[in-house]
Parts: C-alpha cells; sequence; structure tokens
C-alpha cells in the first residue's frame, strides 16, 4: 500500500516510539478540545479523543493512514493528566503513592479515504512504592515530567518510584502501544517486518 504515514500528535514521545516501527511518517498537531464530557468514562475519554484527532488531520489530508492516540491516568478513579506545574507533579505524585494507577491508552488508525477508523483502549497498570515527600521532589527536580500523564517518565528515572509493571506493551505507559499499532497498521494494509 502506497498511503502516507501521518501521527496526529505534536509529542516527541510518540514520535520516537513510531520511528522504531522504521516506517516513513509525518506529524501534525491536531487541534481538538480534550475536555471530557459530561459523565465520561476515562475509557471512553481516550477512546473519543484518539480517533477525533486523527480525523482532525484527516480532513486535509484524504488519502493518508492517521494515527491518533491520547493517554489518561487513573487513581482511585480520578483522572491524573499532565501536571504542567511542579505543585501539580507533586500532589499527583503524592496521590499516587502505595497505589495502583491504571494508564489507558487510545489509539485510533484512520484510512482517510474510507472514513474507517480501527480504535482500541490499552491498559496499563503501574504500581507505586510508598513516597516520601523529600523522594518525590528529588524525582521531580533531576527529571520535571511536567508534560507527562501521572507526572513521571517510565522510560527514564520514573522507574525508581515504582513496585511493579502490569501489562502487555511496555510502550503503552510511553502514549503509543506499538504491539497493538503494528496489527492495525497491518489491518491497514502496511506490510512491517
Amino acid at each position: 500500500m502506497n498511503k502516507s504515514i501521518v501521527l496526529a500528535s505534536s509529542s516527541p514521545y510518540r514520535r520516537e516510539l513510531l520511528a522504531k516501527l522504521g516506517l516513513p511518517f509525518r506529524s501534525r498537531k491536531p487541534d481538538v478540545d480534550e475536555t471530557p464530557l459530561a459523565n465520561e468514562t476515562p475509557h471512553a475519554l481516550v477512546a473519543r479523543l484518539a480517533e477525533e484527532k486523527a480525523r482532525a488531520i484527516a480532513h486535509d489530508l484524504p488519502d493518508a493512514l492517521v494515527i491518533g492516540s491520547d493517554q489518561v491516568a487513573v487513581v482511585e478513579g480520578n483522572i491524573l493528566g499532565k501536571p504542567g506545574t511542579h505543585e501539580r507533579a507533586v500532589a499527583q505524585l503524592q496521590q499516587a503513592s502505595g497505589k495502583a494507577v491504571t494508564f489507558l491508552t487510545g489509539l485510533c488508525v484512520l484510512d482517510a479515504s474510507q472514513g474507517r477508523a480501527q480504535t482500541e483502549v490499552v491498559p496499563y497498570e503501574v504500581h507505586f512504592r510508598e513516597l516520601s515527600l523529600k523522594q518525590i521532589e528529588r524525582y521531580l527536580e533531576k527529571e520535571q515530567p511536567y508534560d507527562c500523564a501521572g507526572s513521571f517518565k517510565s522510560e527514564g528515572l520514573g522507574i525508581v518510584l515504582f513496585e511493579r509493571l502490569v501489562g502487555d506493551d511496555p510502550n503503552a505507559l510511553i502514549g503509543l502501544p506499538l504491539i497493538r499499532l503494528v496489527r492495525m497498521l497491518e489491518q491497514a494494509g502496511i506490510d512491517l517486518p
């Protein structure tokens, strides 16, 4: 198949992950309101936003395969987004301390020429160690993960915050579940090794 692949994301983490597949692609930032709908579950939220991001980009690229993704962290039923500030990151890590946090990553591959979307939600569970405020502050000072849902980078020093990880694809934790993505791309006609 000769379709161009477009990543509907400005995330450097997602770009880095997609590059691992060795496929030529470009990325474009989608303009999508990420506000949850009334009574929308975290699962429904990430599925909807992944597809909305893909459709927002596909509008201008009618012959592309567009990959959309969105992620939230959920602890005790509460959504943790990107903290944005040091204070919110401290609060998020204090809330996660000693608990299991489920990361839900919505993934969509949209064939713009047909308007057909494959959409899935991939869960990944992180069990945090009991963290002191001093440990949290030291970690945030070194890594400053203020643009990451849950306030850590598992691919970096964030690994010291965990007791264990549970899931099928560690890439899902970073924001783009490559194992599912490979299957979806193959179903869309892309040949992978």
